[in-house]
């Protein structure tokens, strides 16, 4: 994070973590808040936050409510009903559709971004 910023969707609450040195291959559905500083591999469903943090190594599908990626790589296909954050350090190497995007000065994205047309709905 730049100069001290707290990130946008900072949180206090996180309701399960993967973390450093983990490894996990499937499916992960949840609600509320969930940190992944480990390896994931598959897809990832929720209406909540996905907070990738350094350590995080990610291939996935990816449809939340927000993704927010302090570090680490993330690689794959991202649906943010709300808001994706790319904060300085992290490398997101995926296509994301989002109707807000914030990218860290430091930040590494390449894909392509939609922000128009996005299902916000998620019972659509």
């Amino acid at each position: 994070m730049s100069e001290g910023r707290a990130p946008t969707g900072a949180v206090t609450e996180i309701q399960a973590l993967l973390g450093r040195g983990t490894e996990y291959e499937g499916k992960l559905a949840f609600d509320g808040r969930v940190r992944i500083d480990g390896r994931f591999r598959g897809e990832v469903f929720s209406t909540g936050t996905l907070i990738l943090g350094d350590g995080a190594d990610v291939d996935a599908r990816v449809e939340v409510g927000t993704l927010i990626v302090l570090g680490g790589e993330l690689r794959g296909h991202v649906l943010a009903r709300e808001l994706v954050e790319i904060h300085a350090g992290a490398r997101v190497l995926a296509d994301i559709a989002s109707p807000q995007l914030f990218i860290d000065k430091g930040a590494v994205f390449e894909g392509r971004t939609t922000m128009s047309g996005v299902r916000v709905d998620p019972l659509e």
